[in-house]
C-alpha cells in the first residue's frame, strides 16, 4: 500500500511511518518541522519520501496524497495553552489543515483517512470512564478544533464515501517525545527531571489521574483503524483503559531507576482536570485493539531510550 503520514516527523507520526515501512508499505511524510524533527526519521528517512511542507498548503497536500491508499493525519498544534494564546493559528492548522487533508484524500481517491483526535473533546464532564457516547464539551480552542475535525471526517464519509476513522488519544508517552517542547507530556518532562537529578513539579496533591498510554499501543490502534471493516465513520478512545496518578508515576520512576525520586508540590492550577481515563471497549470490539504495553513497561523503555540519548 501507499501511505501518507502528515506530521510524520513528529512523536507519534514517526512511529506510525516506521511501522508502515516494516510491514512493506510505500511511505510519504509531510511535515513542516515546527514540532517534528529530522532526527525522529533518522533510522528510516532513506526508505521514505519526505516532503517539508504544511497541511495549510492545499496544493502540496494534493500532490502528496496522489495515489495513496491510506492517510494517517497526525499533523496538528497539540498544545491546549498555545491554542488559548493563539486561537487563530491553531484554528488554521487544526481545522483548515484537517479539512485540506480530507479534501486532498477524497480528490486522490484514497480509501481511508485515520484522524488523530483527542480526549480533550470531553472537557470537564466528570463522568468516568470517558466513553464515546458522552456529549463532547471541549473547554479550549484545541479541544473544539479536534472535535470539529472529527465532525468534518464523519461528513466526508457520509457525503463523499471517504472512509474516515477518528482516534481520541488520551495521554500518549514514549520515545521521541521532546521534553523541551511546549507540546510535551508530563511523563517526558518527569523523565528529563529524573535523569537530571532534579525534582519534578506537581501542581496539586498528585492524586489527579490520567490514562497514560505507551506510543506502541497507539501505533497498533492506528494500523488497525486503517483496515478494520466496521470502523468507517466512527470514533474511538485510544488509551490503556486504566487510571494512574502523578504520585504513582513518580514512585514507579524512582523504583525503575533504583534511586529516590520525589516531587515538589505547588498549588493546583485553575482549570486543570482532576481525573480522566478511557473506556476502550468500543476499540477492543470493533478494531480488535488490545494494548499490550503497560505504563510501567512503557516507562522502563522510555527511561532506557532517554539514557541512551544522553550516552550518545
Amino acid at each position: 500500500m501507499k501511505i501518507l503520514v502528515t506530521g510524520g516527523a513528529g512523536f507519534i507520526g514517526s512511529h506510525i511511518a516506521e511501522a508502515c515501512l516494516r510491514r512493506g508499505d510505500e511511505v510519504i511524510i509531510i511535515d513542516n518541522l515546527t514540532s517534528g524533527h529530522r532526527r525522529n526519521m533518522a533510522s528510516f528517512i532513506r526508505d521514505i519520501q519526505f516532503v517539508e511542507g504544511d497541511v495549510r498548503d492545499r496544493k502540496l497536500l494534493g500532490i502528496c496524497a496522489s495515489g495513496c491508499d491510506i492517510v494517517y493525519h497526525q499533523a496538528a498544534i497539540v498544545s491546549v495553552p498555545y491554542s488559548i494564546e493563539h486561537p487563530r493559528e491553531t484554528h488554521d492548522v487544526n481545522i483548515v489543515g484537517t479539512f485540506n487533508v480530507l479534501e486532498a484524500a477524497r480528490d486522490a481517491k484514497a480509501r481511508r483517512v485515520v484522524f488523530a483526535c483527542s480526549a480533550a473533546v470531553y472537557g470537564e464532564d466528570p463522568e468516568l470512564p470517558k466513553h464515546e457516547g458522552m456529549s463532547a464539551l471541549p473547554i479550549s480552542p484545541y479541544g473544539l478544533e479536534k472535535l470539529t475535525g472529527e465532525h468534518y471526517a464523519k461528513i466526508f464519509h457520509a457525503l463523499y464515501g471517504l472512509e474516515t476513522v477518528s482516534l481520541r488519544y488520551f495521554n500518549v508517552f514514549g520515545p521521541r517525545q521532546d521534553p523541551k517542547s511546549p507540546y510535551s507530556g508530563v511523563i517526558s518532562i518527569f523523565v528529563d527531571r529524573l535523569l537530571d537529578g532534579e525534582m519534578p513539579t506537581i501542581f496539586g496533591d498528585g492524586e489527579q489521574c490520567r490514562d497514560f498510554v505507551f506510543v506502541e499501543n497507539v501505533v497498533q490502534a492506528n494500523l488497525l483503524a486503517g483496515s478494520a471493516p466496521k470502523a468507517a465513520g466512527r470514533s474511538y478512545n485510544i488509551g490503556l483503559g486504566e487510571r494512574t496518578t502523578l504520585n504513582q508515576l513518580v514512585e514507579m520512576m524512582g523504583r525503575l531507576e533504583g534511586r529516590p525520586f520525589a516531587a515538589r508540590y505547588e498549588a493546583a492550577r485553575p482549570g486543570d482536570i482532576r481525573a480522566s481515563f478511557a473506556d476502550i471497549s468500543r476499540a477492543r470490539k470493533e478494531l480488535d485493539y488490545g494494548p499490550s504495553v503497560s505504563v510501567e513497561e512503557g516507562l522502563r523503555r522510555l527511561l532506557a531510550y532517554a539514557r541512551s540519548l544522553r550516552g550518545a
